[in-house]
């Protein structure tokens, strides 16, 4: 069975924290794409229902390729009138034991909804330690800003960023991570997994 899920990222809690203004000054600010980018879009003055509509998330994805999943993103870009509201939108299709690459989300709380088919969700802690579930269809998960699906990564605004090291993230947290999921999504053999864990175990 295809998993689909349904992944919003919301960006609200690191802007509101360096906003003075919390909330918008007027209803709407649809950006006008047209225009100059500078550290953002400009708004336009005329507008109409198409700015807010987007329906390239109704048709499944073919995750057909090496990881077994395909993300459909939707942003500003494809709906200006997502414009200063830091929310983003996508849509992930897996095929059976499919997986997304390691990445992180430095700057965006993650919510996962499972659709159809069920997913298993994990996320792993600056201290290193794994937190792991299953979600079935019609459940949700949450990945926190600071951490973020494999591996995790402080943004480099905090002052205090922390300096987590990719390869002991991976390699090293505790519970340890399935040899067949690191082998799959770094395109390595399983025995070098096993290899490289070898390596990184504490030293008695």
């Amino acid at each position: 069975m295809v998993a689909t899920i349904v992944i919003v990222m919301s960006f609200a809690i690191f802007l509101s924290i360096v906003s003075t203004n919390l909330d918008m000054l007027q209803d709407v600010c649809v950006a006008d794409l047209a225009s100059m980018k500078v550290n953002g879009f400009p708004y336009k003055v005329a507008f109409n229902e198409m700015d807010f509509f987007y329906d390239g998330l109704a048709k499944p994805g073919l995750p057909n390729n090496t990881l077994g999943s395909l993300v459909t993103r939707t942003n500003v870009k494809k709906i200006p009138g997502l414009n200063t509201l830091d929310l983003s939108l996508a849509r992930g299709d897996f095929a059976p034991f499919g997986l997304i690459a390691p990445h992180t989300h430095p700057q965006a709380t993650e919510i996962v909804f499972v659709l159809y088919g069920e997913l298993y969700a994990r996320f792993i802690t600056t201290t290193n330690v794994l937190v792991a579930k299953t979600i079935k269809a019609g459940k949700i998960f949450v990945f926190f800003r600071v951490f973020g699906p494999l591996p995790n990564e402080r943004p480099k605004h905090s002052q205090l960023p922390g300096a987590p090291a990719i390869v002991i993230t991976l390699f090293a947290v505790e519970p340890t991570m399935p040899n067949d999921v690191l082998a799959k999504a770094l395109q390595i053999d399983a025995k070098e997994v096993e290899m490289i864990k070898a390596k990184l175990a504490p030293k008695s």
